[in-house]
């Protein structure tokens, strides 16, 4: 996923293969739920994935591994909502019926959002690629003048990555950390770091990639020079930052 195009990056991170997993957790939830034993694991691993992806976030270079660490960061963040909705169940707090409705919905909620805000990434990755001629973000900077359309909708996407109110991001990820500070504290701080790295790393992206001063030189931009990318590319963008925005307002389960 990370050596092909843009967007087939795209597609496998938002959407299909990547996001499989919490796809089948979310199905065979009631199983695992039933035990106590095991919905701890899940929540553990999720919490623990999440947190160590984003570490990796923070000091990624590479524009593209960046929002792949954070794929993998929000996967585990995903999981650490169902494993805190199981364990309130385990424990007594939520009835059969009421928790394998809330856990599908607060972590295929997030899968939803997910899949618009990281796309509208991927593709804004290679927008500035497209102009650049690289993913390294040392390389790049003051792209905002020369591509409005891709830093703008790049924005509204880390925004809603970051949990930004009233974007689409922040009502999924306030599903999972409702549910896990109502059942689990440990979980629920877990979660809380996640978030305000998740942001870190997003804006260190934006800072870096659109604001100061372009650091590539004229041998490290395309033979046109830099320039916005075609209507091919911004058109999608567009439409994809709308749904970044106005995804999170769609009643889903219990929200």
């Amino acid at each position: 996923a990370m050596e092909g195009p843009t967007p087939v990056s795209a597609l496998i991170h938002a959407a299909t293969m990547v996001t499989a997993g919490v796809y089948l957790v979310a199905r065979m939830f009631p199983m695992i739920a039933s035990s106590e034993t095991a919905i701890t694991v899940v929540a553990i691993i999720g919490g623990f994935t999440a947190i160590f992806a984003a570490t990796m976030g923070l000091v990624a270079t590479d524009i593209k591994r960046v929002l792949a660490y954070s794929t993998i960061s929000q996967l585990g963040y995903m999981m650490l909502g169902l494993g805190a909705v199981g364990i309130g169940y385990a424990s007594g707090h939520l009835d059969g019926h009421h928790a394998l409705t809330l856990g599908v919905a607060v972590a295929i909620f997030h899968l939803f959002t997910h899949a618009f805000f990281k796309s509208l990434l991927f593709l804004g990755s290679g927008s500035t690629s497209h102009a650049t001629g690289t993913f390294d973000m040392r390389k790049m900077g003051g792209l905002r003048k020369v591509q409005p359309w891709t830093y703008v909708t790049f924005v509204i996407g880390s925004l809603s990555l970051a949990g930004i109110w009233p974007l689409a991001g922040f009502w999924s990820k306030e599903g999972i950390l409702h549910e896990a500070h109502a059942y689990t504290p440990v979980l629920f701080w877990l979660a809380m770091i996640t978030v305000f790295m998740t942001a870190f790393y997003m804006f260190r992206a934006v800072f870096l990639t659109f604001h100061g001063e372009y650091r590539g030189g004229k041998e490290g931009s395309h033979s046109h020079g830099l320039h916005e990318s075609p209507k091919i590319i911004i058109i999608p963008l567009v439409i994809l930052a709308i749904f970044a925005v106005i995804a999170g307002w769609l009643p889903v389960g219990d929200f």
